[in-house]
């Protein structure tokens, strides 16, 4: 029995369980410590709020299916001061989707409900609020596509003062087939990150279709690892008002979700990066995207990484393979008002690609704080803005990302060697068809594992305390890849990597049992104490996806 097949049956399964599930209509906002289980499942009726001081955990193999009505049906979002504790597994993730969802194939579909959006309490740069300074303070700003419901309706501003800040954690999440369309130019992306701060743990996050954006963040300190973002509406990954995080591991494949315009059906960049709402205002985006995987449009696609506003982004030990646009395109500003590089005193795009990220010329930045490096702590080397040690293959145009120098040898990239061939395994697509009046070519199959010049990393990839040390390029070693199981991208049979690939190895435990054997009692040993309070390993006070590394610490060496 192969993997695809187990798949198909594992979704057949879970149809049966969700047609047998009591459905709980959500139609309040959560106000206190809430729990969702995998026993019911939940479908949101409108805009619905967890509140401050409120938090809302979803047991893992939970279903939130929404009804799919003309315009999008319910959707939700966590306010400052609330937390989401959702951690799926492997085997039971947890999925967030419309009634319309068979959970077995792959459809050309978007809008049929909202989306996830979180908002925290961290540093974000919006000079347009008013209220708000250039400066590091205590800036907020009102959610992209929530609608206040009255004046001063405060559950939809993001931001504060706290980098640190905790929403929670989210673990083996896919969000499928959502972005209402709230009003024209206000559309909902799959996953909003308002000011979130380093506290919150996300990884293992799938976006498949969307109108708007994958994953769009706005300013705060948030890391991210293990992100999958197929088939969306605008940009797949969108950066604003001062990320100063790092995101590791990840795949983009471009594509479309519905026949719309380019970027509201029809994708536009792959990576979408800007600064500050004006380029001369703290915090500026100053981040790390570290071994994705980006697979591009190649006869309409936008382009791999546009740069906005001031935006200072190192995209170490990446994959970025036919992008039918620019690989690097400067866009200067957003077009919203706001002033782009150089503005005002500011670093020119030619400045941020040839500056080192810890140059002492940055000390003195207009509106710096004044101690600029505990504020910018995701780049440990190179230039504030680079593409380096990174496989670039099959793509139609290097000007700008020649003009910036990133040709040059000492970025370690590897550029356009065809006799190295595919820098992963294998990749189908369908045949041509036209949406939003652009040439789509929709990737059906993909064995996404590290081949070609992607196999061996040349250098350095920016280790920083979240971004780990890998010996590989893109998102994917050659012997594993993270998507089995879990996403949708697996469960509608798009990833093709054989079974014996699929299987994450973990070390072994140690006898925690006291039995004298190193086996699955110690595993089971470990997962009773999630959940309770000894399951708070890294003694921050609460049990979320941060004490699973303290849990991994406690294996040993297999005998």
């Amino acid at each position: 029995m192969n993997r695809l097949f187990i798949a198909s049956l594992a979704g057949t399964i879970g149809l049966a369980s969700v047609a047998t599930a009591a459905e709980i209509e959500i139609t309040e906002d959560i106000t206190t410590a809430t729990v969702w289980t995998a026993d019911n499942t939940y479908n949101l009726k409108n805009q619905i709020y967890v509140l401050p001081g409120a938090s809302l955990t979803i047991e893992a193999g939970t279903v939130i299916a929404s009804d799919a009505t003309a315009n999008g049906s319910g959707s939700f979002a966590v306010c400052r001061g609330a937390k989401i504790f959702a951690l799926g597994t492997v085997d039971e993730p947890i999925v967030m989707t419309s009634k319309n969802d068979d959970r077995t194939n792959w459809r050309e579909a978007c809008n049929e409900w909202g989306n996830l959006t979180v908002m925290g309490n961290a540093y974000v740069s919006n000079t347009f609020e008013s209220g708000n300074t250039a400066t590091f303070g205590n800036n907020v700003s009102p959610m992209e596509g929530l609608v206040p419901e009255f004046k001063g309706d405060t559950r939809v501003y993001y931001g504060g003062t706290d980098d640190d800040d905790n929403s929670g954690a989210l673990s083996h999440l896919s969000i499928r087939y959502g972005g209402r369309v709230v009003g024209l130019a206000n559309e909902l992306n799959g996953l909003s990150l308002g000011g979130i701060g380093r506290g919150t743990d996300i990884d293992h996050i799938e976006i498949m279709n969307n109108v708007d954006d994958g994953i769009e963040i706005w300013g705060g300190t948030v890391n991210l690892r293990y992100v999958s973002i197929w088939n969306i509406g605008d940009d797949s990954f969108d950066i604003d008002q001062g990320w100063r995080g790092s995101a590791q591991y990840g795949l983009i494949v471009q594509g479309y979700s519905r026949d719309g315009s380019q970027g509201s059906g029809v994708g536009d960049n792959m990576c979408e990066t800007d600064g500050a709402e004006n380029s001369d205002a703290q915090p500026v985006t100053t981040a790390q995207i570290a071994n994705f995987t980006m697979i591009g449009q190649p006869i309409d696609g936008d382009g791999a990484t546009a740069w906005r506003d001031g935006a200072r982004v190192q995209y170490n030990q990446c994959s970025i393979s036919f992008c039918g646009e620019k690989v690097l395109r400067p866009d200067g500003d957003d077009g919203d008002g706001s002033a782009g590089y150089g503005h005002n005193g500011s670093l020119t795009m030619a400045d941020v690609f040839s500056t080192a990220y810890d140059s002492a010329a940055l000390a003195d930045e207009l509106n710096a704080p004044d101690d600029r490096n505990a504020f910018y702590t995701a780049q440990v080397s190179g230039n504030l803005a680079q593409i380096q040690d990174s496989v670039l293959f099959g793509n139609s145009n290097y000007d700008d990302f020649n003009a910036m120098g990133q040709n040059a040898a000492a970025r370690n990239n590897s550029i356009e060697n065809a006799s190295a061939g595919l820098p992963y395994v294998a990749i189908e697509r369908d045949s041509v068809v036209v949406r939003g009046g652009k040439a789509m070519l929709r990737v059906t199959s993909l064995d996404p594992r590290a081949a070609g010049d992607a196999v061996t990393a040349v250098g350095d990839n920016g280790v920083n305390g979240f971004v780990e040390a890998a010996s590989f390029r893109g998102g994917f070693a050659p012997d594993s890849v993270w998507l089995c199981g879990w996403s949708a991208a697996d469960e509608f049979g798009m990833i093709s990597t054989p079974e014996e690939f699929c299987a994450v190895a973990l070390p072994c435990p140690a006898d925690l049992s006291g039995d004298g054997l190193v086996n699955g009692a110690d595993v089971g040993n470990l997962l009773a104490c999630w959940g309770s309070p000894c399951g708070d390993l890294d003694g921050d006070g609460t049990t979320t996806g941060s004490d699973f590394g303290a849990l991994l610490a406690a294996f040993g060496p297999c005998p």
